[in-house]
């Protein structure tokens, strides 16, 4: 059965688009067209320069958050032993995340397949940073500086609007969509890895 998830909130297609170190486990992702209306929101999504402070309307809100990062951070410690570094990935991670329409910790999940959370990670293909953005995408929808792919908010905002794109082109079916991130549709290994991923950040309310 196929994985579904919503479409991006208000129904706006929004997302293809997106050193020092060691390869990256990720694919090559494939420069598709794009209708001016998608690259035009695209790269309005990509150009907002609100910081990635996550804000709250209601107390329960800002709760669940508290509950969420107070899980996520003793699991994250190994892999970002730096406090203010690790606190600065996590408020980012949520915030790009859930501003896409996506879970957390499914944004957590293909970060641990892509690049081990590896800031500088690079694929053989020439994907950069966490989320294993190709440069192609900043001439598509940004500014043309690759550069910025090793900056964590430019990273993980491409990389979330990338995969939220693919979702809404594969009509919410995960499975497929995370093999068009990763260059390899219809192929088992690379969704199955990330979902199996996922449950390692699993959120556990009451936990």
């Amino acid at each position: 059965m196929a994985l579904r998830l919503a479409s991006w909130s208000g129904g706006v297609l929004l997302a293809l688009a997106f050193g020092l170190a060691a390869p990256a486990h990720a694919g090559n992702q494939k420069e598709e067209a794009l209708s001016d209306s998608v690259r035009l929101a695209l790269a309005n999504a990509i150009a907002d320069a609100r910081p990635p402070r996550p804000t709250f309307r209601t107390e329960a809100g800002r709760a669940r958050y508290q509950a969420w990062f107070d899980q996520m951070s003793p699991r994250l410690a190994k892999r970002l032993p730096d406090v203010q570094t690790r606190t600065e990935f996590l408020e980012t991670a949520w915030y790009e995340s859930t501003r896409a329409g996506l879970d957390p910790g499914l944004v957590l999940g293909l970060i641990q397949v892509e690049s081990a959370y590896r800031k500088y990670a690079i694929s053989v293909a020439g994907a950069r940073g966490y989320m294993q953005v190709m440069p192609f995408w900043t001439k598509a929808i940004g500014d043309g500086d690759r550069r910025r792919l090793f900056h964590m908010q430019t990273n993980l905002r491409y990389g979330c609007a990338i995969l939220r794109m693919y979702i809404d082109m594969e009509r919410g079916d995960l499975y497929l969509a995370l093999g068009r991130y990763n260059g390899s549709r219809g192929k088992p290994k690379y969704p199955n890895a990330v979902l199996a991923a996922w449950k390692n950040w699993e959120f556990k309310p009451g936990a």
